[in-house]
């Protein structure tokens, strides 16, 4: 497909990367000569210079051929009208970065009176994956499917779990009443999708699928069942932190900010009056001893600067918190905090990318299963998806123990009606299952792309 992604920042170089992977033709369109630079040196995209809101810049970039349109540029007006000019001259598909609070109770009518098929809302995204986290502190991430009726849950696995060193078949007879799989294990730079004969060892990252109530009964057999969080520090008071606060209020979770712009926490202080706002540097290790930070039941670092957050979540984690999660974009950065003990480390870009990645593939795959939710996890080396299944699904009414699967693919969920089924040997797919999947260097655009005789042939 031809996409002209519109905004060299770090979401849209991300986008651009994941895009040009897939074998898309990406074309990068900046008003700045060293973001294109840096996009040019690195990716295998075109580069244009100019304002995406451009008629002749569009143009330029090749707007007439373009199958989708993506505006990811740091204004959100330039992104509506750059997404509305692309929707005028005749692109079937556009994508806008909208991050202003003030559009997000309204989102839906820009949708329809601009032509954008999809708004994305990075920081707003970012702040529902944390209150999850919040929810469900001794989870690591926390993915969600069939809309909120199964989980996907990541953990490290401790010395005291009952699960170290035994098989999975050896443990199915204490867990065989449970609506859980072990979907995936992350082991060093390895991950395995994992058999009955697979031995589970102190240190692996597990991803776990089920429902919630399920979920939760497992980390009660683990002695892990954590307390609800009552009490949140946060530092920094950016978008992150607005849809965070408002998020919390309403969970009935107590919350501090301290944040080093003034008018800022003046802002805050009023949106949020139950909350308690500070005026300071969050760096500094005397304030946040002062405010109590280690008697908080969670402590959440938002700044702007990624170098920030994993020093003071490092330390947050030092000082006996027991839930820590930090921001942060870079990569490198996030495995840094992991390796140092600070397992929940959350990306509004890579949730960005994810929802834009799934619209990408549906639009590949238009005569195909539906594709209702993708969540790249273990640092990219895998795929949780979601299908809908419909006419076009092959192997109908055939046990999965007679079906020959791609190597790597694991059909962990199948949600029927209002049951939720952990698939057997027996179990069959039906029209209007939802089928939730994990699978190694996916790719996968359809459900058929998951058996062995068809893979790339789906739609």
């Amino acid at each position: 497909m031809n996409i002209i992604v519109v905004g060299a920042g770090k979401v849209g170089l991300t986008l651009a990367e994941h895009l040009s992977e897939e074998h898309h033709s990406v074309t990068v369109v900046d008003v700045s000569e060293d973001a294109l630079d840096r996009a040019g040196n690195h990716l295998d995209v075109m580069c244009v210079k100019g304002n995406g809101s451009s008629r002749r810049v569009l143009l330029e970039a090749g707007v007439e051929s373009a199958d989708v349109v993506i505006a990811a540029t740091n204004s959100d007006e330039n992104n509506l009208l750059c997404c509305h000019c692309a929707h005028r001259m005749g692109v079937g598909c556009t994508v806008a970065r909208v991050r202003n609070a003030d559009y997000s109770g309204d989102l839906e009518n820009l949708r329809s009176d601009l032509g954008i098929n999809l708004l994305v809302n990075p920081e707003l995204s970012a702040a529902v994956e944390i209150s999850r986290l919040l929810r469900f502190p001794s989870a690591a991430n926390i993915d969600t499917f069939a809309r909120g009726r199964v989980e996907l849950i990541a953990f490290h696995l401790q010395d005291s779990d009952f699960v170290v060193g035994h098989s999975l078949s050896a443990l199915a007879p204490r867990i065989q009443n449970l609506p859980i799989l072990f979907c995936a294990v992350e082991r060093e730079d390895q991950l395995v999708i994992p058999d009955g004969s697979f031995v589970l060892s102190r240190g692996d990252k597990v991803y776990l699928a089920g429902t919630p109530a399920g979920v939760n009964q497992f980390f009660k057999l683990l002695g892990r069942h954590s307390h609800r969080v009552h009490s949140v520090f946060i530092i920094g008071g950016g978008r992150v932190s607005h849809y965070l606060l408002g998020l919390l209020e309403r969970l009935g979770m107590s919350c501090k900010v301290v944040e080093k712009n003034a008018q800022r926490c003046r802002e805050l202080a009023e949106h949020f009056p139950r909350s308690v706002i500070i005026h300071g540097d969050g760096t500094d290790p005397e304030l946040l001893t002062e405010e109590r930070l280690p008697s908080s039941d969670a402590f959440v670092a938002l700044t702007d600067r990624d170098e920030d957050n994993l020093i003071i979540s490092l330390y947050a984690h030092q000082c006996g918190v027991p839930k820590v999660v930090a921001k942060s974009s870079r990569q490198n950065y996030s495995a840094i905090a992991r390796s140092a003990g600070v397992e929940s480390v959350v990306s509004p870009k890579t949730a960005t990318a994810d929802q834009i990645l799934r619209l990408i593939r549906g639009i590949q795959n238009s005569k195909g299963t539906v594709m209702t939710a993708l969540y790249r996890i273990a640092e990219g080396k895998a795929e949780a998806m979601e299908f809908l299944v419909n006419d076009s699904t092959r192997n109908l009414g055939i046990p999965l123990r007679q079906l020959r699967l791609r190597r790597g693919v694991l059909i962990a969920v199948v949600v029927r009606g209002s049951k939720v089924i952990i698939p057997e040997g027996s179990t069959c797919l039906e029209k209007g299952d939802t089928v939730i999947l994990v699978a190694r260097n996916s790719g996968i655009l359809d459900l058929n792309d998951i058996y062995a005789d068809s893979f790339g042939t789906g739609g």
